[in-house]
C-alpha cells in the first residue's frame, strides 16, 4: 500500500503513541499485584497517549480541530476538518493486561470520515483507510467476510455496563441473537471490533452506547473493505445515536431485522 501524506501523518502518530502505550502495557502485569491496583497509571497512560497524538497531528496540520475523548472538542482555525480521536481504545483490558487495545485516529472532513487508522502495537496490526480508496491491515487489502448465514458467523458485540441505560433492550437482543447466531463475542474494544469486520475475522457486530471516536476509524474501513455500517435503525446516524450494526450486506440485512424484531417484542403492550 503506498500512503498518501495524509496517512503518513496519522500512521506516524499512532506508531509513536503506540510505542508508549507498549511500554506502559509492559509495567501492568507488576502492578496487577500491588494493594493500589494500576488503575492510575492506566489513566495517566491514556493521557500520555492523547497528549502525543494532538501534539504530532497538530505539528503536521496546525489548524485542523479535534474531538477527543480525553480532552474533548477543540475548534481549530480550519473549520471544515477535524481530528476524531480515542487515545486508548480498550481501557479495561488495558487495565487488566489483556493485549486487545487500541489506538484510534479519524479524520473528518465537512463531516464526513475520509480516513482513520487503528493501531494495536501488542499484536502490531495497524489498520488504515483512506475513503474511495480501500482498507488495509499492514498493506495488506481488506475484505468483509462472505458468508450470508448468521447461522455460521461469528458476531461481535458491547454489553452495557448495569449503570447505562438500555440493558434490558439490549438483553432481548442478545437473547434473540444466540439461538440464531454461531458465536457471539465481547472483546472490549469497539475500534478492533469494527477492524476485525473489515478484515472477515468477524462476520458482523452489533454495539449501542458508543461515542464518534469509538467508531468513525472503524466504521470507514468496513466501508472500504466492502461492508455495511449503519445505526440501528438502518440509517446514518451513528454519531448521534451511539449505535452500529455492521457486515456484509446479507449479514447487516439480517442482524437490523433481528434486533428490530427482538426490540419490538421486548416493548410493553
Amino acid at each position: 500500500m503506498a500512503r498518501t501524506a495524509l496517512l503518513n501523518v496519522m500512521v506516524n502518530a499512532v506508531l509513536k503513541a503506540g510505542r508508549g502505550l507498549a511500554r506502559d502495557f509492559g509495567e501492568v502485569e507488576n502492578l496487577q499485584v500491588s494493594l493500589k491496583g494500576p488503575g492510575d497509571f492506566v489513566s495517566a497512560a491514556d493521557r500520555r497517549s492523547e497528549q502525543v497524538l494532538m501534539a504530532e497531528l497538530a505539528r503536521a496540520r496546525p489548524g485542523f480541530g479535534f474531538l477527543a475523548e480525553e480532552s474533548g472538542e477543540a475548534p481549530g482555525s480550519d473549520r471544515a476538518n477535524r481530528w476524531i480521536i480515542d487515545p486508548l481504545d480498550g481501557t479495561m483490558n488495558f487495565l487488566h493486561g489483556i493485549p486487545i487495545f487500541a489506538i484510534s485516529v479519524a479524520l473528518e472532513r465537512e463531516g464526513s470520515v475520509v480516513a482513520g487508522v487503528v493501531y494495536n502495537p501488542i499484536l502490531n496490526e495497524l489498520y488504515a483507510a483512506e475513503k474511495g480508496s480501500g482498507a488495509f491491515l499492514n498493506d495488506r487489502r481488506l475484505r468483509v467476510a462472505r458468508r450470508s448465514k448468521l447461522a455460521d458467523c461469528v458476531v461481535a458485540t458491547a454489553m452495557p455496563q448495569l449503570v447505562r441505560p438500555g440493558q434490558e433492550a439490549y438483553l432481548a437482543e442478545l437473547g434473540a441473537a444466540l439461538p440464531r447466531i454461531a458465536g457471539v463475542r465481547r472483546t472490549g474494544s469497539a475500534a478492533m471490533d469494527l477492524a476485525w469486520v473489515a478484515s472477515g475475522r468477524f462476520d458482523g457486530l452489533w454495539q449501542h452506547n458508543l461515542s464518534p471516536w469509538d467508531m468513525a476509524a472503524g466504521a470507514l474501513f468496513v466501508r472500504e473493505a466492502g461492508g455495511y455500517v449503519t445505526d440501528a435503525a438502518g440509517g446514518d446516524a451513528s454519531f448521534a445515536t451511539g449505535s452500529v450494526v455492521a457486515g456484509n450486506e446479507a449479514i447487516h440485512r439480517e442482524l437490523l431485522a433481528l434486533l428490530s424484531g427482538a426490540r419490538a417484542a421486548a416493548r410493553p403492550d
